[in-house]
């Protein structure tokens, strides 16, 4: 349990890295080509644009990288702080402070997010804009002062081991000796740490001085994941065999790496044929003096070759690099494949489990996927399920159970927590990244991932293939409360039908509506929904927070502009009463790169707030109501717009 604790711990640090990196590739990118053509030596030299490539590596890339790692602490607002607490490693050093930015840029957002959790409701009206601006200024000042003084001077000590540590390695001729790290941390999807926390920084450097480096192809090498999957073409079996030549094209030129983790994961001792196909790849590299001069992101050999220094020794030594890492993995994989007992092997159960390492929803995964077919026969019951069982899948429920009932399909549609679905389930529907904890509490259900809630095309994909297989009769089952699921509850949407005692009135008041609001941020609209459901009597002021957290877990954008902040399923202690409130956002705020126009902040206690909430839910599946609900001048005016929706 601690050895699998570490890993999602190291998986989660080096996601975090790459999430800062990797949104800014192409700036990255745009520095390489301006580098390769212009300077001295470059494809077209021009000293006054070559002037542009101190500035860019000095200044422009570390600031992004700050400003990244900022935002993904907190917002705008964050990214702005660690910009401008970056800008003190910058000029504290004569090195690219790529390190420094990766540490000051989310110490700074992580700083201006604890302020403004203190200031919180502290502000008088109208001093809002002032102390924001002056609390960002001051912070921000200050931290930029500690990094030029400690943080600049520390990362360049730091940074100064670490590249005389792969001096070394050079020198001595053990730099293919990485791969045995490198190779299987591919795999395990501990790359991140290593690639963007170390090589990348390191490599940067050795490309401002020297044009190129070798170690953005350490990771990035396609030869050794080329070899295994040329190996399965060959010599395997089933699935694996049939599938492989089309992993290969996504592979080699599209540089989806990921694509062949389940080929190793299905024949663990394939580790061994990638970890000597890429000692032999770095060995040719540096044999023949191979490196790009920026990174090759996606790593398929086309961004090999763009970002190739463009003298031919450069290709020949880089081709030789990935051909030698094909060729010795190929040798080496077929003689595991052919020599070793061979069923036919799963790749569909080894996709599900690379996502399950992964510990998030896998981009390739659905390529292994079981044929359309595959749906269980005889269903009677699809389950929506997330995080706390109340709100996200309780409306998901409700537009599903909607179109169930018009296509006269004979199947019960429910919600429920991830933790309570049912060891029987048949159907589960989940948001894209709660799937893989849904797949791991039920693995033998047929698992649905959808990322619009309120529109998802895969509600009617579903009930086409369901009719095809045989759905029975016009209706809906409502069952009988001895034969209803433990933990599972089922709501019906249809009106008169009455949960609890509290009613619509209490639920969602004309005082809870608050009209042409604005926020910097999908933190501040939550926080205001939160404040408002406090203010309400609905909870106590920690569910707040937990309205925050549950957003941090999964996003509560449902689509169609709309958004359902709410506690996760620990909160729901801190839940009084049931209740709802709305805020109109004409303007919109983002929320994780899409734009919300309607919150809707919930507090579900005992299902009582769930007639309502599938109210929402139908109004809100048409973009029409949408449109009248965010043009709406009074509370009134809104609240029957759902009202008459729903009835």
């Amino acid at each position: 349990m601690a050895h699998f604790n570490i890993k999602v711990a190291v998986q989660k640090f080096g996601n975090f890295l790459s999430s800062m990196v990797m949104p800014n590739i192409s700036a990255f990118i745009a520095w390489g080509l301006i580098t390769a053509l212009f300077i001295p030596s470059g494809f077209l030299p021009n000293e006054s644009l070559a002037k542009m490539v101190s500035p860019m590596v000095t200044f422009l890339l570390p600031i992004l990288i700050g400003y990244t790692g900022g935002k993904l602490i907190h917002d705008h607002r964050g990214g702005v702080v660690g910009a401008i607490a970056t800008m003190g490693v910058i000029v504290g050093s004569d090195i690219p402070m790529f390190l420094g930015a990766m540490i000051m840029g989310p110490f700074g957002g992580y700083v201006i997010k604890k302020f403004d959790q203190m200031i919180e409701g502290r502000i008088k009206a109208g001093f809002e804009m002032l102390v924001n601006n002056f609390s960002a200024g001051i912070l921000g000042g200050l931290l930029s002062i500690l990094s030029f003084l400690a943080i600049g001077p520390a990362v360049v000590v730091f940074t100064g081991w670490l590249v005389a540590g792969v001096d070394w390695l050079v020198g001595t001729g053990l730099l293919p000796l990485t791969s045995i790290l490198i190779e299987p941390a591919k795999v395990l999807f501990l790359n991140n740490a290593i690639n963007h926390g170390v090589l990348s920084p390191i490599a940067l450097e050795q490309a401002k001085q020297t044009g190129s480096s070798i170690l953005f192809l350490l990771e990035s090498n396609p030869g050794p994941g080329l070899g295994v999957l040329l190996a399965y073409c060959f010599f395997g079996k089933g699935t694996a065999k049939r599938s492989a030549p089309g992993a290969v094209i996504i592979q080699f030129f599209g540089g989806i790496h990921e694509i062949y983790f389940p080929y190793i994961l299905m024949k663990p001792m394939l580790f061994v044929a990638v970890i000597l196909g890429g000692m032999s790849g770095v060995f040719t590299l540096v044999l023949l003096g191979g490196g790009l001069f920026a990174p090759a992101s996606p790593g398929s050999i086309f961004a090999i070759t763009a970002v190739t220094p463009h003298h031919a020794s450069a290709y020949i030594a880089n081709f030789a690099g990935v051909l030698v890492a094909a060729i010795v993995t190929f040798v080496v994989a077929a003689f595991i494949l052919k020599t070793g007992k061979q069923s036919e092997e799963n790749i569909e159960d080894a996709a599900k489990k690379m996502q399950e390492m992964k510990g998030k929803k896998s981009s390739v995964a659905n390529v292994f996927a079981s044929e359309p077919g595959a749906l269980p026969t005889n269903v009677s019951k699809i389950i929506f399920a997330c995080d706390a069982g109340m709100g996200s899948s309780a409306m998901g429920a409700s537009l599903l159970r909607k179109k169930v009932k018009e296509a006269g399909m004979n199947i019960t549609v429910t919600n429920t927590a991830i933790s309570n679905i049912p060891a029987d389930a048949q159907i589960v529907i989940t948001q894209e990244e709660l799937t893989p904890r849904a797949q791991n509490k039920v693995p033998n259900a047929y698992h649905v991932s959808v990322d619009n809630f309120l529109s998802s095309p895969e509600y009617d994909s579903l009930l086409a293939r369901l009719q095809d297989d045989g759905a029975d009769e016009l209706h809906e089952i409502v069952e009988d409360a001895e034969e209803k699921v433990p933990g599972v509850r089922e709501h019906s949407i249809e009106p008169g039908i009455e949960e609890e005692e509290q009613g619509a009135d209490e639920l969602l008041r004309e005082e809870n509506v608050f009209l042409n609001q604005k926020f910097a941020n999908k933190e501040e609209a939550i926080r205001f929904a939160g404040r408002a459901l406090f203010k309400a009597g609905y909870v106590k002021e920690s569910y707040i927070e937990a309205m925050i957290a549950r957003d941090e877990l999964t996003s509560t954008y449902m689509g169609n502009d709309v958004a359902i902040p709410h506690g996760t399923e620990e909160a729901k202690k801190d839940v009084l009463k049931s209740g709802f409130t709305v805020l109109q956002i004409p303007d919109g705020v983002d929320f994780d790169g899409q734009k919300a126009r309607l919150i809707f902040g919930i507090a579900g206690k005992d299902g009582t707030h769930l007639e309502i909430l599938s109210g929402i839910a139908v109004t809100c599946s048409e973009m029409e109501n949408i449109e009248k609900m965010v043009k709406a001048t009074t509370a009134k005016e809104l609240m029957d717009i759902i009202n008459v929706e729903k009835n």
